[in-house]
């Protein structure tokens, strides 16, 4: 029993831990947030923990990385300059994919088989979408028209299923009437997306793992997690260096996001197919709706 607990979430612990110790070294150092980012003052303090929490909540059910939840309240709540929003989400998904992925493979909720080839096509498709970023720094807002109108699609057709439609049980092969290139072509494509806008990615993944090539909700957001890290790892490095990440901010969302995508991987089972698809569409349509809300100078909640 004991053996099994700490298998499970000993991992998670040390990565807690490091975190903390990396968070608490960083703050000793004097280093505090650069010239023109907030203090990191106790009730920021606070925000951003419980931020980092939910975020890390859904991306463990959703299998999303959490960047549209963390992204606009950073920037509209608390006072991040935009780019500075964008890379720390990023380099906050590092965490959220690497814990939540971990919750879903020792529950088997994940096929890393899929997983490795579209994070093969993300790391390729990251690093030109970071590259572009530094282009499109001053046109993310005409991309995020673009991102919400594409995006309402499959956030329709998921409520719509959520809704009316029962999944049938099902088995799967990844990719059976798809040319060879599709995986790694479809991750590369989410990869730009990835480099370009800051968020994880798993708002792409999560409907297209089911709709393109048909994958099981519950393996789906294992999947995709899983697909995350790399692509995280790599974008969220980037920006780092590039100069686009507030580091205290961001450990203090990666606490939190850690110990949340353990509640979500744990209670995933819990709910039917439907009820994630109806959750995943709503939450998916509310970021293709604030896309485009911000584009045209409407600030949502």
């Amino acid at each position: 029993m004991i053996e099994s607990v700490f298998r499970r979430y000993g991992p998670v612990a040390g990565l807690l831990v490091v975190l903390f110790l990396l968070l608490i070294a960083y703050l000793l150092a004097g280093a505090g947030e650069a010239g023109g980012l907030p203090p990191l003052d106790a009730p920021r303090v606070l925000i951003l923990f419980a931020v980092g929490v939910f975020a890390g909540v859904l991306g463990g059910l959703l299998g999303v990385g959490g960047a549209t939840i963390m992204l606009p309240i950073m920037y509209f709540y608390l006072g991040f300059p935009e780019t500075i929003a964008i890379g720390t989400g990023l380099f906050v998904v590092i965490f959220t994919s690497l814990s939540g992925a971990y919750g879903h493979v020792s529950r088997r909720n994940a096929d890393l088989a899929v997983a490795k080839w579209l994070a093969l096509g993300g790391i390729a498709g990251v690093i030109a979408g970071s590259w572009l970023f530094t282009l499109l720094a001053g046109e993310t807002g005409l991309l995020g028209l673009i991102l919400g109108i594409v995006f309402l699609v499959p956030a329709i057709q998921m409520i719509r299923e959520g809704l009316f439609q029962r999944e049938p049980a099902r088995g799967y092969a990844v990719g059976a009437d798809r040319p060879a290139w599709a995986v790694p072509g479809f991750g590369l494509v989410v990869g730009v997306l990835t480099g370009v806008t800051g968020l994880g990615g798993g708002y792409a993944l999560v409907p297209g793992l089911i709709y393109i090539f048909g994958v099981p909700v519950y393996v789906t957001m294992g999947t995709s997690l899983a697909a995350l890290i790399p692509m995280a790892v790599i974008g969220g490095g980037i920006k780092v260096v590039q100069g686009f990440v507030a580091v205290g901010a961001g450990l203090i969302l990666a606490l939190g996001s850690v110990l949340g995508a353990q509640i979500g991987a744990a209670t995933i089972r819990r709910f039917s197919p439907e009820i994630l698809k109806l959750i995943f569409g709503l939450y998916f349509a509310y970021a293709a709706i604030r896309f485009i809300a911000e584009y045209f100078g409407v600030a949502l909640p």
